[in-house]
């Protein structure tokens, strides 16, 4: 139904020469009669004027493809007002079941405070809330509508930010297939895209059917000097974890700390076997200066994931007697995805609660003593395949009638969006063999090493003896096999709801008709995150999690009315109103009421004033609620440290050491070594994240728009509007980093996040550290929309259109709890989770088109960002400058990356389209704060050049 309702509102945008980055709503257009009245996306009252009191942006099919792009999620991520997605392929360590995925986070307010619609119906979600738009094949979009402001009134839970409305193809005769293949100009990344849709329709049926294929290719980061160190191409030696050759030390002291001599070192060339290590003259001292003896974890490391979607879809129509239509959608999905990380940093407290030495009596060990090892399995890259099916069907029965002599229109549907997966990860270490494996062990009779003693053997074939001190060269396969283990998971999330509408013109005012809307939706949603029992025991090196089971059901109703006001009067061409409530009712929480008033003036035919003040809420996900928890090994920057840290901010130092963070304190990697530089380092424990609250209350959000648009008579072609925002969301749902946590006990002051952290007594190490899900504190943004457009009077060259969509944050900042002092990130990257919190972004595009040619040149701009310094005297433009994660920034300038593409329409119903992103190969920016998994590099950017070519053919 939905594609109906917005066909006419996207030919007027196509007339108007109005694309990529302008909204709905416009000051003067000149318009047919009869017009037919349709529903935009953000009311659901249907009515003849198009404009909105509400910004919305729309993207055509034809523009998608301009982008050069293949998933939805990579073209909205484009978007000026979107900011740093939650997951993004840069992060092969994260390890939460979205990874693979693709998701838009408008405003910076976070992915799951975004509703996603598809044909004006909730899409699927995660048991965390988060809405994969790689499920949804770009070819099979007719347009997408992006509703930049709160409509939890129109819409219920997540419509904080706003909402994105992916309309689908509704029907077509005949057939359209699309070919596409890229590369990065290192031709990796290479991406592929298939579709094929074919249609036919009669009076009074219509079916449509649809075949997609997208692949999206690696990017290792071992592949460019950009990317193949761990903090930047100028620092090589920086950030190195745990060697492939153990380093070993009393179990019960720390008499020595040694190394076995060896070939090979950190550049990921670890083929070398090593000495004999039964001679105790074969080792040497380990030191954190020796290179030799770490490792380079990006050599063997992602710095872009792959990922692979498979989808069928089909749509149906059937009208019926007494002004009725039958409607169906139907699509099945298949995402399969890998991350592969670096072999395990495996150390003997790998799990606290069951810790692995070498044994006294192990036939390696020549010191007569159980010994603490630290050692990088480097033999077997830790790798997690993770396959996503995606099932959505809807039915929709609905009709016209006259009542009164009014048009009214009705309609009732059921909606079933299901997601069901399957990670598998290999790479990690059975920790109840390790410790037969390195457990007593002697040299047969046959020369052959043997688990158990002479007096006491175990069998070969229930134990291999593992040579975990002398390297990667001196293990077999059989053995690797023994040692490690195959982790496994499943997870789902179902939404299944019935809706009923009815909308229609109640009364007649002097100023026009009284619209009204009111419905019901019962919704129910369900999901499950079922860790493997092995991996839920402890006994794996695998982070051990609880299963996440839950359920939550929702009863709904709203009302809707539009007022007119005034019409055709002096300074009053157009005044009206629109109202709109919600009640609410969920069976984990309880109840709530969310309302939105907006209202439209034309003073003058030329230019519209529009503004909303809406109330907002975000539902408690069932991971929210019933989350289990999981293991974690965080990166993270503890402000104790005394060469990196922030102990000369006030208060600091005190709280610090109070905790036993005593002055002089150094943070240490999993090498047990200094950090050296103030992005941190992995923690050596593991910490623990995500567990559920079932105490949790909804967040509460409120957001205020105002703007203006304007179309002068006096310049045919020109449109422009302006926009301000402001949002600002409360009894904030928060799953923080661990920067985060430690920032807000020792920077802030916080007493309920420094419960979370316990401390080595002896060391001052942060030894546990607990982020899980509570009610705490706001976040607040606030800035301006502004968008052009101008399509320039047809001349002897061609057609020529230039617009621009810009986003100008005022305003971004959080607090952590009601009591805390606001803590501003603007300009800045996140000091917790990498987010770029740019002050401006714009998009400028040029358009042309000369007969059957067509090009487009499109600028992309990111404003200049504060980031970490490496050191106080290293990659600091400004040590003394405040940021929001303490004392010392070093300020990154502004980048702009253009992209060009042209087309050719052939004579027999084709298309070529050939292009490239980021044409002049602007090198990627390096990071502290915004690096990906792998490298110092902020994978939302381009790497480099990446070129393409499309060919569509209609038939």
């Amino acid at each position: 139904m939905m594609e109906k309702v917005l066909s006419r509102s996207i030919r007027l945008i196509c007339v108007s020469g109005i694309a990529f980055g302008m909204h709905a709503a416009y000051a003067q257009e000149t318009q047919p009669a009869p017009l037919q009245r349709v529903e935009v996306t953000g009311s659901r009252i249907r009515q003849v004027d198009l404009e909105t009191a509400q910004p919305i942006q729309v993207m055509t099919q034809e523009q998608i493809q301009k982008t050069g792009l293949v998933t939805v999620g990579d073209i909205l991520n484009q978007l000026s007002s979107a900011g740093t997605p939650d997951f993004d392929r840069g992060g092969s360590l994260t390890s939460n079941r979205e990874n693979g995925g693709q998701y838009i986070s408008l405003r910076n307010l976070g992915s799951n405070r975004l509703l996603v619609l598809v044909d004006g119906k909730r899409w699927t979600q995660s048991v965390d809330g988060y809405t994969d738009m790689s499920t949804i094949p770009s070819a099979m979009i007719e347009r997408i509508e992006v509703l930049k402001d709160g409509a939890s009134s129109i819409y219920g839970s997540d419509a904080i930010s706003g909402v994105v409305n992916i309309i689908l193809k509704k029907r077509m005769d005949g057939g359209q297939l699309s070919l596409y293949s890229g590369a990065n100009d290192k031709a990796d990344g290479r991406a592929k895209d298939f579709s094929l849709t074919y249609g036919a329709s009669s009076d009074k049926a219509s079916l449509m059917v649809g075949l997609s294929h997208t692949e999206q290719g690696t990017v290792w980061a071992r592949d460019r000097d950009i990317t193949k160190y761990p903090k930047g191409p100028a620092h090589p030696t920086s950030g190195l974890g745990a060697g492939p050759w153990a380093e070993v030390l009393p179990a019960n002291g720390d008499a020595f700390d040694y190394v076995l001599n060896h070939t090979g070192g950190a550049g990921g060339n670890g083929i070398g076997t090593g000495s004999d290590p039964r001679n105790t003259a074969n080792y040497h001292d380990w030191k954190s200066s020796i290179v030799e003896d770490k490792f380079n974890s990006a050599s063997q490391m992602m710095f872009q994931m792959p990922n692979r979607l498979d989808t069928l879809f089909t749509k149906g129509t059937l009208e019926l007697p007494y002004n009725m239509q039958l409607s169906t959608t139907a699509m099945y999905s298949q995402r399969q995805s890998s991350a592969q990380v670096a072999g395990y940093p495996l150390r003997s407290d790998a799990q606290p609660s069951y810790p692995v030495y070498i044994d006294k009596d192990n036939y390696y060990n020549p010191f007569g003593e159980d010994l603490y090892f630290i050692r990088r399995t480097v033999e077997v890259p830790r790798v997690t395949e993770n396959t996503n099916n995606t099932f959505h069907v809807d039915t929709t029965l609905s009709g016209t009638f006259d009542w009164k002599g009014k048009a009214w229109n009705w309609d009732v549907g059921y909606n079933h969006s299901a997601v069901r997966g399957t990670t598998m990860g290999t790479g990690n270490v059975n920790l109840l063999n390790l410790k037969k494996a390195l457990g007593p062990s002697f040299l047969n009779a046959n020369g052959v090493v043997q688990c158990g003693t002479a007096a006491a053997p175990i069998p070969l074939a229930e134990c291999k003896p593992f040579n975990i001190i002398a390297g990667p060269g001196a293990t077999n396969k059989e053995t690797l096999d023994y040692v490690m283990s195959t982790g496994q998971a499943t997870y789902g999330s179902t939404i299944n709801s019935a809706t009923a509408n009815i909308s229609g013109e109640l009364l007649q005012l002097p100023a026009g008709m009284l619209g009204v809307a009111g419905g019901v939706e019962h919704r129910e949603v369900r999901g499950y995150d079922i860790p493997g029992q092995f991996e839920q025991s402890g006994y794996s090196t695998d982070l051990a999690g609880n299963s996440t089971i839950g359920k939550y059901s929702v009863r709904e109703a709203y009302l809707e009315t539009n007022i007119p006001i005034l019409k055709g009067v002096r300074f009053a061409e157009l005044l009206s109103v629109d109202l709109a409530t919600r009640y609410s009712d969920y069976s984990n929480f309880g109840n709530t009421h969310n309302s939105k008033a907006s209202f439209m003036w034309k003073p003058i035919k030329d230019l519209l004033v529009r503004g909303t003040w809406a109330q907002g809420f975000r539902a408690p996900t069932v991971g929210d609620t019933f989350g289990g928890g999981q293991q974690t090994y965080d990166t993270y920057m503890d402000p104790c440290d005394s060469a990196y840290g922030q102990r000369g901010t006030p208060g600091v130092d005190a709280r610090c050491t109070a905790a036993g963070a005593r002055p002089g304190f150094r943070q240490t990697d999993q090498t047990n070594t200094p950090i050296s530089d103030a992005g941190g380092a992995q923690s050596a424990n593991p910490f623990m994240s995500g567990a559920g609250n079932a105490s949790l209350q909804p967040e509460r959000a409120k957001t205020k728009t105002f703007g203006f648009v304007y179309s002068p008579a006096f310049l045919p072609g020109l449109s422009g509007s302006l926009d301000w925002y402001n949002i600002r969301v409360d009894n904030l749902i928060s799953g923080i980093s661990a920067t985060q946590v430690a920032e807000y006990c020792y920077v802030q002051g916080v007493a309920s996040f420094c419960n979370a952290i316990k401390r080595d007594p002896i060391t001052g190490q942060i030894t546990n550290l607990s982020r899980g899900n509570a009610n705490l504190g706001a976040l607040e943004t606030e800035g301006y929309d502004l968008s052009l457009a101008y399509r320039f009077p047809r001349g002897a060259y061609g057609a020529f259109g230039l617009r621009s969509d810009s986003t100008f944050v005022t305003k971004y900042r959080t607090k952590a709890d009601n009591t805390a002092d606001w803590e501003s990130s603007l300009g800045e990257y996140d000091g917790g989770g990498g987010y770029a919190y740019y002050r401006v972004k714009s998009n400028v595009a040029l358009d042309w088109s000369l007969g059957n040619w067509s090009a487009t040149w499109t600028a992309r701009y990111f404003g200049g960002i504060r980031d970490k310094c490496f050191s106080s005297t290293v990659e600091c433009s400004t040590p003394k400058g405040l940021a929001n994660w303490g004392t010392g920034y070093n300020q990154k300038g502004a980048m702009v990356y253009n992209d060009v593409s042209v087309a050719y329409k052939t004579s027999w119903k084709g298309q070529i389209m050939v292009g490239a992103n980021n044409i002049f190969d602007k090198e990627a920016r390096t990071t502290i704060l915004g690096a990906s998994s792998s490298s110092a590099v902020d994978a939302n950017l381009p790497i480099d050049r990446f070129i393409y070519v499309r060919y569509n053919q209609s038939f």
